[in-house]
């Protein structure tokens, strides 16, 4: 059977990327005969915050330009989170945070075969329970809750490791047209930009898995 990969491009300050995880998730559920591989792609949508992040009040203010807007915009991502089981706590957000070190341990969590419930803890620490990622702390936790190694990431993130790596990533994903997440880049062929619908993702996934099975032949067919 062929791997079709896909690279969700994300934020995990982005209310929407969380949304369009179980999107992804209600997507594989449709997919079982065809085998995917997911990896988690690091992206920023706003790499102007301090590495301390900013107070949540201040910064939506900066960016709708009052509270009465964001509660709007707020209100209609509460309503699609419900829809898809997930209770925002927008609420308990005290910092808006800057995201670079949240993205380098997803980077690690790679290596064991945890990224997507890094990714799921993550999301789940902001916006459920209103957690500051930029705290040490808060990532510490995250690292244990899924179960890597607290000791070497404690480690890891003392330093610069993969800090230039993941800024990288970030600029790939931008030269390739990515200006919003979340992004499903579909066996580096197709891009589903949003938090679409669970059939639009697995209607992508299998046209390309068509398309390779067809390549595949054709392969067999000049080898023969």
């Amino acid at each position: 059977m062929q791997t079709i990969t896909i690279d969700v491009v994300s934020d995990v300050m982005c209310p929407w990327c969380f949304i369009g995880k179980r999107r992804l998730e209600g997507a594989l559920d449709m997919l079982n005969d065809i085998q995917v591989e997911v990896q988690w792609r690091p992206f920023q949508l706003d790499p102007t915050l301090p590495e301390e992040g900013k107070d949540r009040e201040t910064y939506l203010k900066e960016k709708f330009g009052g509270d009465i807007r964001a509660k709007e915009i707020y209100s209609r991502v509460r309503d699609a989170g419900r829809e898809e089981g997930i209770e925002f706590a927008f609420d308990l957000i005290e910092r808006s945070p800057n995201t670079l070190d949240a993205h380098r341990l997803i980077r690690w969590s790679r290596t064991p075969g945890l990224q997507d419930k890094m990714a799921e803890r993550l999301f789940e620490l902001y916006f459920i329970e209103g957690a500051d990622l930029t705290k040490k702390e808060t990532l510490l936790d995250a690292a244990r809750d899924v179960g890597m190694e607290v000791d070497v990431v404690s480690r890891l993130l003392d330093g610069d490791a993969d800090l230039e790596e993941t800024k990288a990533e970030i600029a790939a994903a931008q030269r390739m047209g990515v200006t919003g997440v979340p992004c499903f880049i579909i066996d580096s062929k197709y891009a589903v930009m949003g938090a679409q619908a669970s059939e639009t993702i697995a209607q992508a996934v299998r046209q390309a898995a068509g398309e390779k099975a067809e390549e595949a032949q054709y392969a067999e067919a000049d080898d023969a």
